[in-house]
């Protein structure tokens, strides 16, 4: 029987994601008295003024706890240990990842780390009532590019990838566990597909296009003056391709209202989610954010510069703006960023992908975001967390 006391744990808390439902849950979405407890779970570790969460006597943050390495008794032994009320767990929002460049173990591991947690939290929590799992614009082929072949806008109706293609991704062996390990239970779960995430990790992200870009703006206003122009560092195609960015509020937002209502999203329902049922292209977006640092924009051209070499080129005024404004030293140059999602998002993305948002926003969910209310509260956060000056 469902309880009305309702106590979220969330696996990947510090990611662009996971920092997003933590903190909305904390302020009381969708209304207050809705979330008992909140317990955020962190590999790196993560105290409360960095998280730029709100001090609150229902979080939690526990860092530390591997999810790969101990037997599977001993590991729900450490959870127990370790999460305070872990039999209290109602709901699980799961964004835990571990990148490898060696994709079979990387694929390996995605599967071992959901189904070792899942299966803890399953055993330990008699009261779990869903499962919120997270995927993205892979399952429509989105690494394929040339080879992109579905119909826009996508919709969760497309059939699954199949092979050469799905062999690029993991997502299906997780949703096949998930799907078969939750079949007799009573709980249930829902898949969401954001395609780019835009937020804010306090911890940084391996995939923050939002970081690199403030980084770069930041740069360019530096070296090249307030008020000049910045050409899109991409190509045509690329400025004009049709998306739907997903701003971390709201997709996480749109996560906790499906978590809430599991007769519309349960059985592994999988829902897009995103900032606006209405596409955009960089040609819309890019003034917007230039705007935001005082610059103008303008459309690709012979004097575009790549986000990472312009920052890796100019990493000495990096350093010193730094020093100036007693910024964090481990945002412009961080082992965690994977090397070349720039260039992905902002030039090799050069095909339309927009989605079709009905299924969420007929399924009762409302609220939406422009650009700037998803861009601009990144930077915003980012400027507070002593990122960018």
């Amino acid at each position: 029987m469902a309880t009305t006391r309702k106590h979220a744990l969330i696996f990947g808390a510090s990611g662009v994601s996971g920092w997003a439902v933590v903190n909305q849950l904390l302020n009381d979405y969708p209304t207050a008295g809705t979330w008992s407890k909140v317990t955020a779970l962190t590999n790196r570790p993560l105290d409360l003024e960095t998280s730029q969460w709100p001090a609150t006597n229902k979080l939690q943050i526990i860092s530390g706890l591997n999810l790969l390495e101990k037997p599977q008794d001993a590991f729900e032994e450490e959870v127990k240990n370790k999460v305070t009320d872990i039999d209290t767990v109602t709901h699980v929002f799961y964004y835990a990842y571990k990148a490898s460049t060696n994709f079979e173990q990387e694929k390996k591991d995605a599967v071992d780390m959901l189904s070792r947690s899942i299966t803890a939290v399953d055993r330990l929590s008699p009261v779990l009532e869903f499962v919120a799992f997270q995927t993205g614009a892979k399952m429509y082929g989105f690494l394929l590019q040339e080879d992109h072949y579905f119909p826009v806008p996508l919709s969760e109706s497309l059939p699954r990838l199949k092979p050469p293609f799905s062999d690029q991704l993991f997502y299906h062996d997780q949703l096949d566990w998930l799907g078969s390990y939750s079949a007799k239970k009573s709980w249930t779960w829902c898949e969401t597909r954001p395609d780019i995430i835009i937020g804010f990790a306090p911890n940084h992200s391996a995939y923050s296009l939002a970081a690199s870009l403030a980084i770069y703006f930041s740069l360019w206003e530096e070296i090249n003056g307030a008020g000049s122009v910045v050409p899109f560092p991409g190509t045509p195609k690329s400025w004009r391709a049709r998306h739907n960015e997903a701003g971390s509020d709201m997709i996480a937002k749109q996560t906790i209202f499906l978590s809430l209502h599991p007769s519309i999203s349960g059985n592994g329902a999988a829902f897009n989610v995103a900032s606006s049922p209405n596409h955009e292209t960089w040609e819309e977006k890019w003034p917007q954010l230039c705007q935001y640092f005082g610059l103008r924009s303008a459309p690709p051209s012979e004097q575009s510069k790549e986000v990472r070499q312009y920052i890796n080129d100019n990493l000495d005024q990096w350093r010193q703006n730094e020093e100036t404004f007693h910024l964090r030293t481990d945002i412009a140059q961080s082992e965690v960023t994977m090397p070349g999602f720039e260039i992905l998002h902002l030039t090799l993305a050069d095909f339309d992908r927009h989605y079709d948002l009905s299924k969420i926003y007929n399924a009762g969910f409302q609220d939406k975001n422009t650009i700037m209310d998803t861009w601009g509260t990144t930077f915003d956060r980012m400027r507070k967390a002593k990122m960018i000056p």
